[in-house]
């Protein structure tokens, strides 16, 4: 696989398992030292061993995007073991509880809102500083279709993806001359726990929301991977500011 990251250093928060670690790993087999970072430390560090076992190079970094500390403290072991930060994926995410908006808690849209929206607000801007000095930089902020349409029972989560994809305008407008790119991908249903959680791995749910896809099936994270690495490399050197749909066609329908 041809190394069009080699020399760069890449961060991938919700690195540990789904689409984060299928990046992780896609970024890594394209050359790029990768900073694998999640609130739940991984006790098996597989992300971190595929991508040895590979003969990349990674480190783990535990962190929780709701909180700065955990953003810079995150930032600076990147700078102190590479010594440069090129390529991001904030990716952290949490589906939150299912309830119509009448009964959405509080505390669950304060939670969900905190790490979809505020941790990819905080990790842009201690990202974008180091990427301004280099000049050059690409980010890619992962929304979801309900960040393009709305879906009943997740309000605090439709909201965050929508506010996502704004926030994820935004600063490319912002850094559009400067030599950053930022956009967002919009995963429809891909397999992954997150998946399960929603369904309680029940066949009669997953084929309702296989329905739902022009394509038949689930996507697999992978695929969402291969759109962040393309929004990344030169090959999008002409894109920034746009949320792309990887869904298997569902909101074309």
């Amino acid at each position: 696989m041809e190394k069009i990251f080699e020399n760069k250093v890449a961060i991938v928060t919700g690195g540990s398992f789904g689409i984060g670690q299928a990046t992780a790993l896609a970024f890594a087999s394209r050359g790029a030292k990768v900073v694998v970072a999640d609130w739940v430390e991984d006790n098996e560090q597989a992300t971190i061993k595929q991508i040895a076992a590979a003969g990349g190079e990674a480190l783990f970094v535990k962190c929780d995007v709701s909180k700065a500390a955990d953003i810079t403290a995150m930032i600076d072991k990147a700078f102190s073991t590479y010594g440069r930060l090129d390529l991001a994926f904030n990716n952290a995410g949490i589906e939150g509880v299912s309830a119509n908006t009448q009964e959405c808690t509080q505390q669950n849209w304060d939670m969900t809102l905190a790490i979809n929206l505020t941790g990819i607000w905080l990790c842009m801007k201690h990202e974008l500083p180091h990427m301004l000095r280099q000049g050059k930089g690409a980010i890619v902020n992962c929304a979801s279709v309900a960040g393009l349409i709305g879906f009943p029972g997740l309000p605090a989560y439709v909201a965050s993806k929508h506010a996502v994809v704004g926030l994820t305008r935004t600063a490319a407008l912002e850094n559009a001359k400067l030599g950053v790119r930022i956009n967002a991908v919009c995963p429809g249903v891909i397999r992954t726990s997150m998946i399960d959680r929603i369904t309680g791995k029940d066949k009669a749910a997953e084929q309702q929301f296989v329905n739902m896809e022009p394509l038949g099936r689930f996507g697999e994270p992978a695929e969402v991977a291969e759109a962040v690495i393309w929004l990344c490399s030169d090959a999008a050197s002409f894109v920034t500011g746009h949320a792309l749909a990887v869904d298997g066609g569902w909101i074309a329908s």
